[in-house]
């Protein structure tokens, strides 16, 4: 253990920051169970929900709530009762939100973007980048037809997900690596990083925090940090400040995999 790092304390691991974003409660392609578990390992002082949480534009076409949907909600109720400030951020799928910004209920506050010190003293923007995607701000309609595309995309992960798990195989994500693989997609990435790098620059913060995009990454850009929360729709992915404002990138795949590592070292037979 290092000291950025606390002991467990009833089976969960102290850190000062989680941040997560992209949830997209309400679909079908949400990975609920897969958040939940991963909630319930941590003891946060804060934890920032960076937009897209509830996916109001998917609620509209119909309701979709199954009870593991729920039960997300009620473990961040449950954290902020005991302690937990949570932060909403809204983004473009939950933008319906965004007239009630600047509320606070308890231990919860809505707001449409944050600042956030880190524990060695940095400055991060925290937002759900949607401001820097031209295509979400000035063309509506290619937004709504790219969803639908990206859409049955995921239905092809769900599926191909499903069988993995049959057959004893990790989580892995189809349309993540189509992202890497597609030219255009790698293109729309970087000038969304440049875009809210330079934002960054402008208004004196030394990093950001965002999503929108469901990339996870931590990376320099030009002057900028740059920290990408990911999704729990394709990549389940998280960010996680230590005490010593170090901050991980938490995947879900990793964790599998480092988990089954764990379990077959312990099943070796000792000399």
């Amino acid at each position: 253990m290092t000291s950025a790092q606390f002991p467990k304390s009833n089976g969960k691991q102290r850190v000062r920051t989680l941040w997560i974003s992209d949830v997209h409660l309400g679909t079908r392609d949400c990975q609920a169970e897969h958040l939940s578990r991963f909630l319930k390992g941590y003891q946060a002082d804060r934890i920032y929900l960076v937009g897209d949480i509830i996916d109001g534009w998917k609620l509209r076409g119909g309701m979709y709530w199954p009870q593991a949907h729920t039960n997300v909600i009620r473990r961040l109720l449950t954290m902020s009762k005991r302690g937990t400030e949570v932060i909403y951020v809204t983004g473009n799928h939950d933008e319906f939100l965004r007239r009630y910004s600047k509320l606070v209920l308890g231990n919860i506050q809505l707001v449409d973007q944050a600042e956030h010190v880190t524990a060695d003293g940095r400055r991060l923007l925290v937002i759900h980048g949607d401001q820097f995607d031209v295509i979400t701000r000035y063309h509506r309609w290619l937004a709504f037809l790219g969803d639908s595309a990206y859409e049955f995309t995921l239905t092809l992960n769900r599926w191909l997900n499903h069988w993995r798990a049959r057959y004893g195989y990790g989580y892995w994500s189809l349309s993540a690596y189509l992202k890497h693989k597609v030219k255009t997609a790698v293109s729309f990435i970087s000038d969304f990083e440049e875009a809210i790098a330079h934002e960054c620059v402008k208004r004196g913060f030394h990093g950001v925090v965002c999503g929108h995009i469901h990339h996870a990454e931590i990376r320099t850009v030009g002057e900028v940090e740059y920290l990408n929360c990911g999704d729990w729709v394709e990549s389940c992915t998280a960010l996680i400040e230590h005490w010593d404002g170090h901050i991980e990138l938490y995947r879900l795949a990793d964790a599998q995999a480092a988990e089954a590592r764990r379990q077959t070292t312990e099943s070796l037979p000792t000399a």
